[in-house]
């Protein structure tokens, strides 16, 4: 039902975006050709656009049961093998990206497996300064500096083209390095917890190999984020619109952003069914993982939780980076972002440009500053609201599931496409589009975190004691599965500002003269070996944000609730023991077994 809704909406694109396709499609097939009525007119014939949309839907679905899914309105070609020609370098360009995600994973977290396996970890946070940086790195970023510097300036790697193997390996690091940082931030923040389990200890204790423990805890992580690695995996096939556009790869995400701008609307709504499919498949394939991981041990209930209260975090580090990105914002907002001084374009940072000047020669600095204002508070509005929309769908897993799998399908950029063409074009609306996708992954981790909880061996025992579903809710799962949340939403707030600078860099956001930071990146962008500063200072504006949210998120906790101070009651002496409280039920549980001392 939510897929056929999802195409319905593509379906009317052209016509809840109150535009005239047979005009879109024109300006796609010749772009000097005079839009003459005449001409309109045979267009409107050809394409059958005269017609109820309904009626035209209805055609295009019929011709799908046949194996038809009809012709470009473009180029007048067969859509299912061009839409399959596409898939197909989506799908090895994520294979790479995969491999390069994991490796970046285990890189990250390396420090903590070779400590917890050794027994040494201690009370250290997750991750460090590096991982922060590159998970707050933009991909079309990254991208645009392996090609433009290994590609081109070195000529190490090819930098445009799909020809081989080659050809993949730039464009698989720029999608796999920022990603494969968040992936092992978020297992980082769950190997502690797996390291203190009773399995843990009595390994260490009988010896075994160090490489077994850690290879044993990461099985035991691993359910918790096999769902959201499904979600990366058709993020990485859909979204990769500007990596693929910058490498000029003849991928999915590109096809379906030129067919969404064209209105192309056959292999739009055939690339769209592509990516629910390929989103069905992989949230299979993630929860078969993850019941062959946990085996019957979420059905019987006999888990260990992985929660555990999370020591104070370093506050240096992200001191450092907040006032870094405070001093940048105060220097830069006297100036004027908007003065023009053509006799000062692209001038190298100086004195009187510490940051230098762009195209127009405004100050890069003051368009920086005043640009942070939209671009943070935009950025902080969209993460509050996906969590807080995560989190209550999370914890509705048969509810949130089918929609997360629809919702994961649908690239920001087209997100973007349908939101302008409902809601109309404005302000808000880069915001509202990212805002559309940007609860799935959080609402997935919940639910993930959840399902394990719930087979925990303390709940076990205090839901046998009578705590009933709201007792069990509040003083039990929503401190264990919160925390973690709340860290991944802070993760993921560089992302949400680098898909409001996607949009942006994409054409599909602000609108020039605003300075906000993506439209920055994108006026910039073809000056970037002439005035490398002119795109460098705005990325590196995104990046000081992203290692400050990156890294305040390892101290994100809950406040600590203070235990009840035990009381005294005389009780006859004929009456048996007073029943355990719940709280006393779970650390019952969680203790140890005392030791015979005979």
């Amino acid at each position: 039902m939510l897929t056929a809704a999802l195409v319905c909406a593509i379906g009317l694109l052209p016509w809840l975006s109150r535009t005239d396709p047979a005009l879109t499609v024109l300006k796609a097939r010749s772009a000097e050709r005079t839009p003459d009525p005449a001409t309109l007119r045979a267009i409107r014939v050809e394409l059958g656009l005269d017609e109820d949309p309904f009626r035209l839907l209805g055609k295009w679905l019929g011709g799908l049961l046949r194996g038809d899914a009809g012709r470009s309105w473009v180029s007048d070609t067969e859509v299912l093998p061009a839409v399959a020609q596409a898939l197909g370098a989506s799908l090895l360009l994520m294979a790479g990206a995969v491999v390069v995600a994991v490796l970046t994973a285990g890189a990250t977290c390396a420090r903590t497996l070779w400590l917890g396996s050794r027994r040494r970890l201690g009370g250290r946070g997750p991750g460090g300064t590096g991982s922060a940086v590159l998970a707050a790195l933009p991909e079309f970023l990254v991208a645009s500096v392996l090609a433009s510097v290994v590609g081109v300036q070195l000529g190490w790697l090819p930098a445009l083209g799909w020809y081989g193997p080659r050809w993949m390996i730039l464009p698989a690091l720029a999608l796999g390095l920022p990603t494969g940082a968040i992936l092992g931030r978020m297992l980082d923040d769950l190997l502690p917890s797996a390291f203190t389990e009773p399995w843990a200890l009595a390994a260490a204790a009988r010896g075994v190999p160090p490489a077994s423990v850690a290879r044993q805890a990461l099985r035991r992580c691993a359910p918790g984020l096999l769902p959201n690695l499904a979600l990366f995996v058709v993020g990485l096939t859909g979204g990769s619109v500007a990596v693929e556009t910058l490498f000029d790869i003849p991928g999915l995400g590109r096809l379906t952003l030129r067919a969404a701008l064209a209105q192309d609307l056959p292999v739009l709504q055939t690339g769209t069914l592509a990516l629910v499919a390929l989103a069905a498949l992989a949230a299979l394939l993630a929860r078969f993982g993850v019941r062959r991981l946990t085996g019957p041990a979420l059905r019987d209930g006999a888990l260990h939780s992985l929660h555990r209260p999370t020591p104070p975090a370093p506050r240096v580090v992200p001191l450092v980076y907040g006032l870094l990105l405070a001093t940048v914002i105060a220097l830069g907002l006297p100036r004027g972002p908007l003065a023009l001084n053509t006799t000062d374009r692209l001038q190298a940072p100086s004195w009187t440009h510490p940051f230098g000047t762009d195209a127009l020669g405004r100050d890069v600095l003051a368009r920086i500053a005043h640009g942070a204002l939209s671009t943070l508070g935009t950025a902080l509005a969209v993460s509050a609201a996906a969590l807080l929309t995560g989190v209550l769908l999370g914890l509705l897993p048969r509810l949130s599931g089918p929609l997360v799998d629809t919702v994961n399908a649908v690239p920001s950029v087209l997100a973007a496409l349908l939101v302008t063409g409902i809601a109309g074009s404005g302000p808000w609306t880069p915001a509202l589009a990212v805002a559309v996708v940007a609860w799935s992954p959080l609402a997935t981790h919940t639910s993930a975190l959840l399902r394990q909880e719930r087979a925990t061996l303390h709940l076990t025992a205090t839901r046998a004691l009578g705590a009933g579903p709201w007792y069990l809710l509040r003083h039990e799962l929503l401190p264990a599965v919160l925390p973690p949340v709340v860290r991944h939403a802070l993760l993921r707030l560089p992302g949400i500002a680098l898909g409001l600078a996607a949009l942006g860099f994409l054409g599909l956001g602000a609108q020039p003269p605003s300075p906000e930071w993506g439209l920055l990146l994108a006026e910039n962008q073809p000056y970037v070996e002439r005035a490398p500063w002119a795109v460098l200072a705005p990325a590196a504006a995104l990046t000081l944000l992203g290692a400050l949210a990156v890294t305040a998120a390892g101290g994100a906790r809950l406040p600590r609730r203070r235990p009840k101070q035990p009381t005294v009651t005389v009780r006859p002496a004929d009456s048996g023991p007073a029943a355990p409280s719940a709280e006393t039920a779970r650390h019952a549980v969680l203790a140890p077994a005392p030791t015979d001392s005979r």
